[in-house]
């Protein structure tokens, strides 16, 4: 099961959860002190910020942090649980969790995966470059892009709160 947080409550949800993998999505400006419970291997930090158009000092999402999330995901056991966050739990982890649960379920609908987020989340806005980057990876046909265009923008927020995104 994924578990998506805010980088506040990192250290807490990944205690709660008993978790042994974490993906980081944060720029490299942002601290992160990884939990002790978390091997280095198991931990991936995606270093981009939270934006879907090129801007001056900002790193924007990329294949290659997609594909590094897709490989990082595919190779967990899933024996414990992975926690995935960014700053405030919102968009760039949300977009994350649904890459990866449509990358270990593609038998899944993606509108499905996407309904479940929302139930899951009021505050979910997945960075939609994130997504799209996933659906042509994962050769989803525009599926994810519609999909999480169909659950909204999400409820405002500063901060989300901690949430379970289920694979099945």
């Amino acid at each position: 099961m994924i578990h998506v947080c805010s980088l506040a409550r990192l250290h807490d949800t990944v205690e709660r959860t008993g978790a042994r993998h974490v993906v980081t999505l944060l720029g490299d400006e942002d601290g992160v002190l990884r939990p002790d419970r978390i091997a280095a291997d198991d931990h991936l930090w995606l270093r981009m910020h939270d934006i879907a158009e090129p801007a001056d000092g900002f790193t924007i999402p990329c294949a290659e942090h997609v594909e590094r999330l897709i490989g990082f995901v595919r190779r967990w056991d899933r024996r414990t649980p992975v926690v995935m966050h960014c700053w405030a739990g919102i968009s760039r982890s949300t977009a994350a969790a649904f890459v990866s649960v449509c990358a270990l379920a593609p038998e899944r609908e993606e509108r499905a995966i996407a309904q479940a987020l929302r139930l899951a989340s009021a505050t979910a806005c997945p960075n939609v470059r994130i997504v799209a980057i996933a659906d042509e990876l994962l050769g989803r046909q525009g599926r994810m892009v519609e999909a999480v265009a169909a659950i909204g923008r999400g409820s405002a927020a500063a901060e989300g709160i901690p949430f379970r995104l289920d694979l099945a």
